[in-house]
């Protein structure tokens, strides 16, 4: 099968400026093709992982994937998808974040499996660059009416957009251009909202290379939920990729809580099982529904390729532990994945009536109601029932020393920090 074939079986594709050309490219090459990033923040999320797992899809089919961690553009900042002028971050902190995308990269990408992914910083070639040399070489070959006449800058011609913003779209054209000449690159990927910036590099390489010059452009759909709104936001924010944001159960809960109506197109999306796979699950969606089986396989995958074998064990350990109520089975640290969102105080080492505690720590409204509950059977401890008006809570009910678990009633959690 052609990796255009695949990729239109997935819903994939949004848009490509030579679907012919490049269906035979590929057929008759080994291909290379790269997706950027700008370090606007410190950590990945879910919506950015679409493009890069098509790179690994085109790897998988023989072709040579590039990353591009946008150092340079990063400082000035993408107009695309904003309705307002992006606020400037300091060029220490796009450094830092520059650093951590990177290493987020490389665990996901650069391991030995995917040993033909290379990784560039545009900064590299970006810094050489002066401005007489930028204005003279660059500027000359981009007319301002072709610009304007762009989605993304057109939209903000109302409320306004600074020359700054205005030139990223020539930024991004020299990276493709630099990639072609330097790297032989011949596919930019990007989401739906990067077309206007690809098919403005691809300009830029044939005035430059001759209208023969074989370059392609390819861009993913906007990801949307069944009922219209965005994929990849929580009540919480965003679905981080680095554990420190979004913890490995947290993650694992994300996908295994999608909608029956959303599952199977995020199986094809997301994940690299194949079309007989992804077939049998959806049978099951339709005709097993209850049992959940693909959101548990959608879990499983993609919590191993973000998180590996051990994030995916701790999700699974600590959902088994929350189904069946056997808390003090976790270690600490799952402990604060699986509660860390939850209610909760720093609370003393020393022992104190647990209907008092209660109280005191915000888990009751009075001692009335306090020994009401205990006495009902309607409070637990690290999952363990305590009926007993006169029990003494302290640090030796802290599993690993530090966390107390409280629920009461079915579903209201309280995570107790002892402190140190």
């Amino acid at each position: 099968m052609n990796i255009i074939d695949e990729l239109e079986w997935r819903g994939a594709i949004n848009q490509q400026t030579d679907e012919e050309g490049l269906r035979e490219y590929v057929e008759n090459h080994k291909i290379s093709l790269y997706c950027g990033v700008d370090p606007t923040g410190d950590s990945l999320h879910i919506g950015h992982l679409i493009p890069f797992i098509m790179l690994k899809r085109f790897q998988k089919f023989g072709h040579r994937p590039v990353i591009v961690i946008g150092g340079a553009t990063g400082s000035i900042g993408d107009p695309s998808g904003r309705k307002e002028e992006r606020q400037l971050q300091s060029m220490e902190v796009v450094e830092e974040n520059a650093r951590k995308l990177t290493a987020q990269m490389k665990k996901l990408f650069l391991n030995e499996e995917d040993s033909d992914f290379r990784l560039f910083n545009n900064y590299e070639w970006m810094s050489q660059l002066s401005l007489l040399d930028f204005l003279r070489d660059y500027g000359k070959l981009f007319n301002i009416n072709n610009m304007l006449a762009k989605d993304v800058v057109a939209s903000r011609l109302d409320t306004g957009i600074s020359f700054t913003e205005f030139t990223y779209q020539i930024l991004q054209s020299m990276d493709f251009l630099h990639l072609f000449q330097k790297e032989d690159i011949r596919l930019q990927i990007g989401g739906a909202d990067q077309w206007g910036n690809i098919t403005a590099g691809l300009a830029l390489i044939r005035k430059i290379e001759g209208p023969e010059a074989q370059a392609f452009g390819l861009t993913i759909p906007l990801m949307l939920k069944s009922d219209g709104t965005k994929f990849g936001k929580t009540a919480g924010g965003a679905v981080w990729l680095d554990p420190e944001k979004t913890s490995p159960y947290e993650f694992y809960q994300f996908w295994i809580n999608q909608d029956d109506a959303d599952v199977i197109k995020y199986l094809k999306y997301f994940t690299f099982l194949d079309k007989e796979t992804i077939e049998s699950l959806a049978q099951k969606v339709e005709e097993e529904p209850e049992k959940r089986e693909a959101q548990r396989t959608l879990a499983e995958e993609m919590t191993r390729f973000v998180h590996g074998e051990e994030g995916l064990k701790d999700a699974q350990t600590i959902t088994e532990a929350l189904f069946s109520g056997n808390i003090r089975a976790l270690s600490a640290d799952q402990i604060r994945q699986g509660f860390g969102n939850m209610p909760g105080e720093t609370v003393p080492k020393e022992a104190t009536n647990l209907a008092v505690w209660l109280v005191d720590h915000g888990v009751e409204s009075s001692r009335r109601q306090s020994r009401e509950d205990i006495t009902n059977g309607a409070i637990y401890i690290n999952g363990q029932r305590i009926q007993e008006v006169d029990y003494e809570i302290s640090i030796k009910d802290a599993i690993g020393g530090k966390y107390i678990v409280v629920r009461r009633g079915k579903k209201k959690y309280f995570l107790m920090t002892v402190e140190d």
